[in-house]
């Protein structure tokens, strides 16, 4: 019956929209690189020492607990307490295990032991219980103060020590990381108890998926705190990001707010941290051997020598964070570097006039200086690019200051360099270093290995490439490309008119060698001005390589600055390099940054159907079918324009007075705007993905109450249409009485669930005593025919009396599948909650803060009135009118205030339901 009432059209039309939504969900699940993290292992068997806490604080936290990570005998050696090392407290996410120390944890140790032991960390981990706080958020305020108290704990646990800490640093994956920010907000916290913070892919700016109003205070409280504080917070704080592969949470989320007098901020993408140079789903993040060495890094570089803790010197922080997971030098931190080194020694000096110089060191005796003096290139050239393929930590290039042709001391320049996967580079303006004469290249003695030396001068303009990127909606049918043949070393390619997230493109480059015998690594580099977003390319040449080209962040509407892909190329090969936008990563882009809104987009879609059944209840009597009136009533200039006019208004001061005076909430799509998600056509794009959604949403509803109802007569006696009408059975208010007991003293969803069951039960009721009235009537009609002479009047009237009944419920399944298909997205939205209640329940048998409680109360007296409702005993309620023009208002409402709110959702949805009920008493 559901297939009838659509068209071939609207048909073909929905499954066009469902490849489309396919094609950006495989983007977003599966278009990514491999997974390239080596697994980090433990070399003895690890073990969680529980730490004791104070009876107090154990009974108010039943759930939660305090380890202690360690291996082998430092294991043993530290279950006797107190600890003398420098404490690090790890805080898992959502759903996540107090045992994800366990990676960050051993690589330290292992550190430690390469040491002596000189300085060491002691890791402990919370154990959340493994609470979902990504999606039910009453319970954040209750982890930030359990954090504090851990915090004060381990604290006591150095007492009586020498170099004993007076604060900790937090390591803080997923939810973890915006807890750790939250302790700031707390009213008896200290800000000096944490001396640093790192987050592993934590949602910063909004929450993935804000499904109850708890979760979005929360988010507010902090971010709003670190935004009107950030003048007195000292809290040294980095964020590393997944990158694409992390489709849980996505990169644009993880990025602190960039405040002017806030320095001490950085967040990052994890593929473009320095020996990382890889991306991370969002459980890899915390297991990663390139990211957690890089981390361990930083933190034995962090550490003063004097008090033996990490150093209180918010300068020095920062540096070595700059320096392990910004851009790295190739080179050992230090706080203070020489900036002048000693040239001296026995070592050959070559000096290097021409512009181009290529040297292949292998078992070198002696140590050679290579010197290029600069008074005459400066004149032609305007840059110098050199690279080395040996990666040591060693100083390899420095300038000389007023020198003829060697020099004593030099200016070390290797402190300017980049490291990169398989060469360290450098490239200087010369007119940045006007006192230099001389470049001095160093190569050291080797035995044993071989490496290449480059150099190069070069004018600017001559290795910058402007490649525009191709419009929106060529949909890949055309491209732009250019040609590298000359025998440059490295290439700038400012791809320009990109800069936006809802643009995505495809880059390949093709190399092409000759005359060369064994491979060639090239280096193509994705570099984002405006954000720590970079991603590195490692290509054998000659080959075909496939880069893919998107955003996590936008480009601000103050810089200036464009894209580049960076080219470390080779002097042997050419290269071509082709860009074309990439639909498929477009409808990825849409999914990635608004996937989370389709829920409201769909129950939109459904809202406009239902007043649309529901005023032609009212102007013909009959209830349409759902799928006729989607195709009919979900359109999106039924929406979209008056959220835009909104949008327009609030730009005028005294709209935005009024709209204050009524206490309305900040509009969704300011809101959107605000973080630059505004794609074009995004409204447009996510209405059919909802309104396909609400169709095939539909039809599986209507067939599962089908299948459901055989089962009835398959297993029960066949059922008979009511004969009596009786909106209020005996049995209704009790159960209605038993429904709100259970939401008051259990959980707000559990209730809703029940309530949905018992509707779907009397809908399948409804549609098995149809199906049976159906069949008697085929029996009926046969028998009939034999005596038609006898009874012809008075079998008309009967069936005329049952045909009629059949209509009205006919009529009435259709109106009760709409209302499942609203009442399903209820319960789909509220069940987060129910799971963590579930999840919970041997602590705490009663939910609370409970987000659906309200909601259960006014849905459970509806539902249970609308279960028992036809249409016949509406059709004439002077309220049916007033009822079916109410959809349309709240649809917008849906899309204005809860695409970014999903918890309001359902508020939207149970006013026309209570209406509806409403009709069977006006």
């Amino acid at each position: 019956m559901f297939l009838h009432s659509v068209n071939l059209w609207n048909l073909a039309f929905y499954a066009l929209i469902v490849f489309m939504a396919t094609l950006g969900l495989w983007d977003v699940f599966f278009g990514f690189e491999e997974n390239k993290c080596s697994m980090s292992y433990m070399f003895e068997y690890p073990e969680y020492q529980k730490i004791e806490l104070p009876k107090k604080l154990a009974k108010r936290y039943p759930a939660y607990e305090l380890y202690l990570y360690g291996e082998g005998s430092y294991a043993e050696e530290h279950k006797i307490l107190p600890l003398t090392g420098i404490p690090v407290l790890f805080l898992p996410g959502n759903a996540g295990s107090y045992k994800q120390v366990r990676s960050v944890g051993s690589i330290a140790l292992r550190k430690a032991e390469d040491i002596d032991f000189k300085y060491h960390f002691d890791f402990f981990s919370v154990n959340f219980n493994e609470e979902l706080v990504a999606l039910y958020g009453g319970s954040l305020q209750k982890q930030t103060k359990f954090v504090h108290e851990c915090i004060k704990t381990i604290l006591k646990l150095y007492k009586g020590q020498e170099f004993a800490p007076k604060s900790v640093a937090i390591i803080g994956h997923s939810m973890g990381g915006l807890v750790a920010r939250a302790l700031l907000t707390l009213k008896n916290f200290k800000q000096d108890l944490i001396n640093l913070l790192i987050t592993q892919a934590t949602p910063h700016v909004a929450p993935v998926l804000p499904l109850d109003r708890f979760i979005t205070d929360f988010y507010m409280t902090v971010n709003n705190y670190w935004i009107l504080n950030a003048r007195h917070i000292n809290l040294t704080t980095l964020s590393v990001a997944g990158g694409f592969r992390d489709y849980q949470v996505r990169s644009g989320l993880t990025f602190l707010p960039k405040l002017s007098h806030h320095t001490s901020a950085l967040s990052v993408v994890s593929s473009a941290v320095p020996k990382t140079w890889v991306s991370t789903d969002h459980l890899s993040i915390v297991w990663c051997k390139q990211l957690q060495l890089t981390t361990i890094r930083a933190f034995f570089d962090l550490i003063d020598a004097d008090t033996k803790q990490i150093t209180q010197n918010p300068k020095k922080k920062l540096s070595v964070l700059n320096h392990h997971f910004i851009r790295h030098p190739a080179k050992h931190f230090e706080e203070n570097p020489a900036i002048i080194s000693d040239l001296t020694g026995t070592s050959m000096w070559v000096p290097v006039k021409v512009s181009k110089w290529t040297y292949v060191a292998y078992n070198e005796s002696d140590k050679i200086y290579f010197t290029f003096p600069l008074a005459n290139h400066r004149k032609i050239y305007t840059h110098v690019y050199c690279q080395s393929t040996m990666l040591d930590t060693n100083s390899w290039i420095f300038g000389c200051i007023n020198s003829t042709s060697m020099c004593r001391q030099g200016i070390d320049l290797s402190w300017k360099a980049e490291l990169l996967p398989t060469i360290k580079s450098l490239t200087l303006r010369l007119q940045d270093y006007p006192s230099l004469s001389h470049l001095v290249v160093y190569v050291p003695s080797i035995h044993g290995s071989k490496f290449v030396v480059d150099c190069e001068f070069f004018k600017k303009e001559m290795r910058t490439i402007q490649l525009p990127v191709t419009h929106l909606f060529s949909f890949g049918l055309s491209s732009r490309k250019v040609l590298l043949n000359t025998s440059g070393l490295f290439y700038n390619i400012e791809l320009l008119n990109f800069g936006q997230i809802y643009q995505a493109f495809t880059i390949n480059v093709v190399s092409k060698c000759s005359g060369v015998k064994e491979e060639i690594t090239s280096i193509y580099k994705l570099h984002i001005p405006w954000s720590y977003e970079d991603s590195l390319t490692i290509a054998q040449v000659p080959s075909s390589t496939e880069i893919s080209l998107k955003l996590h962040i936008a480009q601000p509407d103050n810089e200036s600055q464009v894209a580049l892909l960076k080219m470390y190329t080779s002097s042997d090969c050419e290269y071509e390099v082709t860009v074309k936008t990439s639909f498929s990563q477009i409808l990825g882009q849409v999914v990635r940054f608004h996937g989370g809104a389709l829920p409201a987009y769909v129950t939109s879609s459904i809202l406009l159907a239902y007043g649309g059944q529901l005023y032609s209840l009212f102007s013909t009597g009959h209830c349409l079918e759902y799928a006729t009136m989607l195709d009919k009533q979900a359109k999106p200039y039924k929406v979209d324009p008056f959220v835009l006019m909104i949008k327009f208004l609030l730009g005028y001061k005294w709209f935005k007075e009024l709209w204050d005076v009524l206490l309305l909430p900040e509009l969704d799509a300011i809101i959107l705007t605000s973080q630059s998600m505004c794609f074009p056509l995004v409204s447009l794009i996510l209405f059919l993905f909802g309104t396909c959604t609400a169709y095939w949403g539909g039809l599986l509803s209507s067939t599962s109450v089908r299948l459901l109802s055989s089962l009835w007569l398959a297993l029960k006696r066949p059922p008979e249409l009511p004969k009596d009408i009786k909106m209020i059975s005996l049995d209704l208010p009790f159960l209605t009485i038993v429904l709100i007991i259970v939401s008051w003293t259990t959980c707000g969803a559990f209730a809703i669930l029940l309530t949905y069951l018992y509707y779907v039960f009397k809908i399948v009721h409804l549609q098995a005593s149809l199906a049976t009235f159906k069949n008697s009537q085929t029996v009926n009609l046969k028998h009939s025919r034999r005596n038609e002479k006898k009874s012809n009047h008075h079998k008309d009237s009967t069936v005329h009396y049952l045909h009629l009944s059949a209509n009205d419920a006919e009529d009435s399944l259709r109106m009760h599948n709409t209302v499942i298909n609203l009442l399903t997205w209820i319960v789909l939205l509220s069940m987060p909650s129910l799971i963590y209640w579930l999840k919970n329940l041997r602590y705490y048998f009663k939910l609370s803060p409970d987000p659906c409680k309200p909601l259960a109360f006014i849905l459970i007296p509806t539902m249970a009135i609308l279960g028992n409702t036809h249409t016949v005993s509406i059709k004439s309620s002077k309220l049916l009118k007033t009822t079916s023009q109410f959809p349309l208002p709240l649809a917008v409402g849906v899309i204005a205030f809860g695409s970014a709110h999903l918890y309001r959702v359902p508020c939207f949805v149970f006013i026309p339901l209570l209406l509806h009920a409403l009709c069977n008493f006006m």
